[in-house]
């Protein structure tokens, strides 16, 4: 018996609301050309760099780059999600979000403070193992991930008040100051590898002065608005209008339109971790799958072959990367359309739910058909024409990756259906397990040549990945608290992960 039929109307609000529905819906949209954005400003960073840099040089700036965001998502990415549920909780019920900021403060901090204990302890092996002795990266890493810990603070902070304006304003400010040095030094204005690296610094240090700086422009328009909404008090209170319509009128201009349907009452109201942890965590074993999945590559290969053989490997599986940031438009807005028409109880739902997502598996299909014709046709030339001709590639190499890309767009997809249904803890499992079949894959599979290695071990993973999905799928165990509502911190914590540029 599934959800509907043992809780009749318990998501009737979230299905039947169309205008709350429509909201959220332009709220995904406004993400995810935010996220698009991102990412084609982060693709010019590294057109950029490949064509001012060396080989190595170039290869080492993508090795940095990985490290920097496997580190981050693993470490930041539960402290973003406990501010973005939590502080959405409490906010819709009235209540105050002291208690969680404090909490999710000391977290962080002691996370960053962890982290650079055992960075600068572990300096000599990071510095020359990782980083061929260079000590600008080095320093580069070290600070890049302290400076993302306040980053990704301020994104949860922002996401739990639904700043969501302010929350792509940041993300996208991130990839402009980092492409900023490239540019600066493809005119000439700097030089060298240690001014393209520095980009990764400055993105989440610089971006942080947006926060600020909206805050401070939101303050000088509120003496304003308070004086509108006294005036609207008064003048309601002539007309006999109860005080309870000004307050109404206030949350209504300080937080936006917003569905008054409040939540049960938990039993115990006092925050602790232990709140919502199992669906931020499975959410964060995806994102550290999907980090496996694109950058972990990179990183075997540098350390079987060197810096220059990492740059390399990474333009490679970029066939991949790119895609995926421009996809996030489809995965970023495709779950509350799914979860809406999973929780509907209008007739024909359930069919229109499974037809969207074969609309959009067979839109894949056809846009990895015409890459793949692309890369039939002239896929090592455009390759060097994105990424200078200091690598020759191969079309084999290329086909493999654009197959695995295809199957990886495919797995996303399932995925945000399978997280509709309520099967994130089960889908986090397969993520996981794939991820680690990957790197066992391109450390032992019996393939001489490391980079036919990783480009068989990326498309078979993901075959692999799209295979398990799709069982869960067909057969969906339901649980109800992972069962997203429309506009829930829930959904909105999937929102955010799929929005992550690291991703």
């Amino acid at each position: 018996m599934g959800l509907r039929e043992r809780l009749p109307g318990a998501r009737r609000t979230a299905a039947g609301d169309g205008s709350a529905t429509a909201d959220y819906g332009k709220t995904a949209s406004f993400l995810a050309i935010g996220v698009g954005l991102t990412g084609v400003i982060t693709y010019v960073y590294f057109f950029i760099a490949s064509h001012v840099l060396s080989k190595p040089d170039y290869g080492e700036i993508t090795v940095v780059w990985s490290a920097v965001f496997i580190t981050v998502s693993t470490l930041y990415r539960p402290v973003d999600q406990l501010l973005s549920r939590h502080i959405s909780e409490r906010l819709e019920r009235g209540e105050s979000v002291r208690e969680p900021i404090l909490v999710a403060t000391k977290i962080q901090l002691g996370l960053a403070a962890a982290f650079a204990v055992l960075t600068l302890a572990l300096r000599g092996p990071i510095e020359d193992g990782l980083l061929s002795g260079n000590e600008t990266l080095y320093w580069v890493f070290l600070l890049a991930v302290l400076f993302y810990a306040a980053s990704y603070f301020a994104r949860g902070y922002l996401a739990g008040h639904r700043r969501f304006g302010l929350f792509s304003a940041m993300i996208l400010s991130e990839s402009v100051f980092r492409t900023l040095f490239a540019v600066l030094v493809a005119v000439g204005l700097l030089s060298g590898q240690s001014a393209v690296a520095i980009g990764i610094v400055a993105a989440p240090s610089l971006s942080l002065l947006v926060v600020p700086a909206a805050f401070a422009r939101r303050a000088r328009r509120e003496p304003a608005a308070s004086s509108d909404l006294g005036a609207a008090r008064a003048g309601g209170a002539v007309a006999g209008v109860p005080h309870s319509a000004g307050r109404e009128a206030s949350e209504h201009m300080g937080e936006g339109r917003r569905d008054r349907t409040r939540a049960p009452e938990r039993q115990d109201d006092e925050f602790s971790l232990r709140h919502g942890t199992g669906f931020a965590a499975a959410v964060l074993l995806i994102m550290l799958g999907e980090q496996v999945f694109l950058n972990a590559g990179p990183l075997i290969v540098r350390g079987l072959e060197g810096a220059a053989a990492a740059g390399f490997i990474f333009n490679v599986l970029m066939i991949a990367r790119a895609p995926l940031q421009l996809f996030q438009a489809v995965s970023t807005s495709i779950l509350p359309h799914l979860t809406g028409l999973h929780t509907s109880e209008e007739p024909g739902s359930e069919e229109e739910f499974h037809r969207s997502v074969r609309m959009v598996l067979l839109a894949i299909a056809g846009f990895t058909a015409v890459v793949a014709l692309a890369v039939l046709a002239a896929g090592p030339q455009l390759m060097q024409l994105a990424f200078s001709d200091k690598f020759s590639y191969d079309r084999a190499g290329l086909l493999l990756v654009t197959a695995g890309m295809g199957l990886y767009l495919s797995s996303v997809t399932i995925n945000q259906a399978c997280l509709a249904q309520g099967q994130v803890r089960r889908a986090s499992a397969r993520w996981v397990g794939c991820a680690a079949f990957f790197v066992a894959w391109c450390f032992l599979a019996p393939i001489a040549d490391e980079f036919r290695r990783v480009e068989i071990g990326f498309a078979v993973a993901a075959l692999l990945l799209l295979g398990l999905l799709v069982a869960i799928y067909r057969s969906p165990r339901e649980r109800l608290e992972d069962v997203p509502e429309i506009g829930s911190t829930e959904e909105l914590e999937t929102q955010l992960a799929a929005a992550d540029e690291g991703a």
